[in-house]
């Protein structure tokens, strides 16, 4: 089965086409970064008017890129939820009517089971059971996987996701967008001892996260060594850039070690955005070892959002049995263990 596979769930235009027989055939994505990081964030009505410029140019490049014709395709899956609700329209409308122009299926999936499941895309894919880390600008989650569709949540931010705290704490330091990669950058340079930063909730039984407080303490410390300009010394914000960071990747080991531990598993899979940040992958994998544990990661271009995940999300769907109507539907708020079973 020959996929083409959409992504507009917030603002990265992603398409790919994937091959159930020989794997990933292409892939695209066009990044609006630039387009948001004068306002510090992403603006809902941009995001969706970009991705309707860019969408359809995107279908023609990836199916050059392997010389093949819509009508070589069997099906269609688009990012159906969660997201912005104008974003998604965008990919929903053009992967519905596509469909319909094709007589193939069109299926809408979770944006975050293509997260859980862009590992899968790699030469060693783990195998169910596993935890899954899923850590982005919007989610910050603990997940059983128990197998394909079936994921049971175990523990996630009260408040602010680690990428949306990352983001707005490179917003008060004038830092560029996205946050995270940035802070990432500047952390090199800086001294993580520096100051004190918490490790929110680690010093407490349970497996849900908070970065809002995190936050504040970041904000205070800025405000406290502002000088003139209206911002720290540059290595005074490469200093706490740095604290932050390990602040954030401390809490994330620790938490992700005690689902291990609870769950009585050993295998665990890293995705979403912050999942290509290096730190947090070398102390990960330090832990893991040290307890006789595996981890498992999506390759960098494929932890943000992209097509891939989502053409391999609705693949497997598609071939155990699912099927959707045509008409044009989106859930811009879709908890991830609302899932059907796959085959169910």
């Amino acid at each position: 089965m020959r996929v083409l596979g959409i992504e507009t769930s917030c603002d990265e235009t992603g398409v790919a086409l994937y091959d159930s027989k020989t794997g990933l055939l292409a892939n695209r994505v066009y990044s609006q970064a630039h387009i948001h990081s004068d306002f510090g964030g992403v603006v809902p009505e941009l995001a969706s008017r970009d991705h309707v410029n860019k969408i359809l140019p995107l279908i023609s490049l990836v199916l050059r890129d392997v010389s093949l014709k819509t009508t070589d395709l069997h099906a269609i899956s688009y990012t159906r939820g969660p997201g912005l609700a104008g974003a998604l329209m965008v990919g929903a409308g053009v992967a519905s009517s596509l469909a319909f122009a094709l007589n193939i299926p069109a299926l809408g999936v979770h944006h975050m089971e293509g997260h859980l499941l862009a590992p899968m895309l790699e030469e060693d894919p783990p195998k169910f059971p596993f935890i899954t880390l899923l850590v982005s600008g919007g989610h910050t989650q603990l997940v059983h996987a128990e197998a394909f569709g079936k994921y049971r949540i175990i523990g996630e931010s009260r408040d602010d996701a680690a990428g949306e705290a990352f983001d707005k704490i490179a917003q008060i330091m004038g830092l560029g967008y996205p946050g995270g990669a940035e802070i990432s950058r500047m952390a090199q340079f800086g001294d993580m001892n520096r100051f004190n930063f918490p490790r929110p909730m680690t010093d407490r039984p349970g497996l849900d996260f908070s970065f809002s407080g995190l936050k504040t303490h970041t904000k205070k410390l800025v405000l406290d060594n502002i000088q003139a300009g209206g911002l720290p010394h540059p290595n005074t914000i490469a200093d706490i850039c740095a604290g932050l960071q390990e602040a954030i990747v401390d809490t994330l080991v620790v938490k992700s070690l005690r689902a291990l531990q609870a769950e009585g598993l050993s295998k665990l899979v890293i995705a979403g955005g912050v999942a290509s940040n290096a730190r947090l992958r070398e102390k990960l994998s330090n832990m893991v070892l040290d307890v006789g544990a595996t981890v498992f990661y999506a390759r960098p271009e494929f932890c943000t959002d992209n097509g891939a995940m989502i053409a391999y999300a609705g693949c497997q769907r598609l071939l155990a049995g699912e099927s959707s109507s045509l008409s044009i539907s989106i859930k811009p708020r879709w908890p991830i263990s609302f899932l059907s079973v796959m085959g169910d």
